[in-house]
């Protein structure tokens, strides 16, 4: 595979879980986009304060950054939540594909609420919810049902993944 792919949605989707899995099954790097959160940006979201666009602009630049500097393609967790940020990582890496994985806020909200290990807080979730633009009109997005069993949600994404090549 030579292409870049957006594991994509809300904080409790299970972004990282499943692109984990699915990158581990094709051989694919994975990077993980919280991981290039600056400071401030943790800090923020730690103390249960959503991000603006002007917060998530830097952190877009970086993630642009890693797609356009991986020829070979990558995996990528992102919740690119609003068009503009999926246009903007488009732009770095024009074959890119997304994977929006599909939630209700009510089982994002328990997901989240069972992490210890994250510096999203639970409060977040609504915000999140609130700014999402799902890509349902866009070309290239795979939407899945993230609530799946995590095998049948990877061999879902993998057989798209692959039919898309």
């Amino acid at each position: 595979m030579s292409k870049s792919v957006v594991f994509m949605g809300v904080a409790g989707c299970g972004k990282s879980t499943i692109a984990s899995k699915v990158a581990q099954a094709l051989g694919m790097d994975l990077i993980e986009g919280d991981d290039h959160h600056s400071a401030n940006n943790r800090e923020k979201m730690s103390q249960g304060i959503p991000l603006t666009d002007e917060d998530r602009d830097d952190w877009l630049g970086s993630l642009g950054e890693i797609l356009r500097s991986s020829p070979r393609g990558v995996f990528l967790t992102c919740s690119a939540l609003k068009r503009k940020y999926r246009d903007r990582l488009r732009s770095a890496s024009p074959r890119l594909q997304f994977v929006f994985l599909e939630i209700s806020q009510e089982a994002a909200q328990q997901r989240v609420a069972t992490r210890s290990s994250h510096f999203f807080t639970g409060s977040l979730v609504k915000s999140q919810f609130d700014a999402l633009e799902p890509p349902l009109d866009e070309a290239h997005v795979l939407r899945a049902d993230a609530t799946l069993a995590l095998d049948d949600l990877a061999f879902k994404i993998e057989d798209w993944l692959r039919s898309n090549e």
